[in-house]
């Protein structure tokens, strides 16, 4: 059974260690575990390696582990709009390895299913694939991309039953299946903790992968970029 903690640094307690690799669910801020990123700030972990879809936006999000230089390495699929990221990057204070962002998501399913590399045609002919294997199947190449498996897995999920079975909600949903699969330890904020169990057809993240959850803090959700149209009359 997962353990249900009071907070999100008592869920994060005895987990967290320099230079450990994190793997953190949302896109952009959308369906980002917001209390356990602050928990990991406040914890002055540093000479991280995070790997998630990006890095948020400055001053919010996982932009905050950047601004307290707790970040060494980044996997990801985009810059985004985080003008910070960007620029350590451009100064060479920050490592960013760059994947296709179906590639990421499946490095990260196939690391939690014990995979350990699959081959690929995405990226093959492009600064993806330099100094990756490469095999030929079927006449046409394929570059190899490992599996991620991360010590700590990051997770926001909408409701979680006493199992710890997880649903999602709407595009929030996004890559948390895949980063609840891939932690070693994986811990989980839920919006909603629901003392009866889920519909098994309504479970999106079985309870085994979910270590330690806590209940997420009510805060008022931010939007990365809010767009709007004229209404049709």
């Amino acid at each position: 059974m997962s353990e249900l903690c009071t907070d999100a640094r008592q869920a994060l307690a005895g987990l967290l260690t320099d230079g450990m690799t994190i793997a953190v669910g949302g896109f952009g801020l959308c369906g980002i575990p917001n209390d356990l990123i602050v928990a990991v700030r406040d914890s002055g972990v540093t000479g991280l390696t995070v790997v998630s879809n990006n890095m948020g936006i400055d001053g919010k999000g996982l932009g905050l582990l950047l601004e307290d230089r707790q970040v060494d390495r980044v996997i990801a699929s985009y810059v985004g709009e985080n003008k910070l990221f960007a620029q350590q990057y451009l100064d060479g204070t920050l490592v960013v390895e760059f994947a296709p962002q179906g590639t990421l998501a499946e490095r990260m399913r196939a690391g939690g299913a014990g995979i350990a590399a699959f081959y690929t045609r995405a990226g093959v002919g492009t600064p993806v694939a330099e100094g990756k294997p490469s095999a030929e199947f079927d006449g046409r190449t394929y570059v190899q991309e490992r599996g991620i498996v991360a010590d700590v897995a990051l997770v926001h999920a909408h409701t979680v039953d006493p199992a710890g079975n997880l649903t999602y909600r709407a595009a929030a949903r996004n890559f948390n299946p895949v980063v609840a699969t891939c932690g070693r330890a994986t811990v989980v904020e839920a919006e909603n903790l629901d003392q009866r169990y889920l519909d098994p057809e309504r479970v999106v993240t079985p309870g085994i992968y979910v270590d330690r959850l806590v209940g997420a803090e009510p805060r008022v959700k931010d939007i990365e970029k809010r767009t709007v149209r004229t209404p049709m009359r």
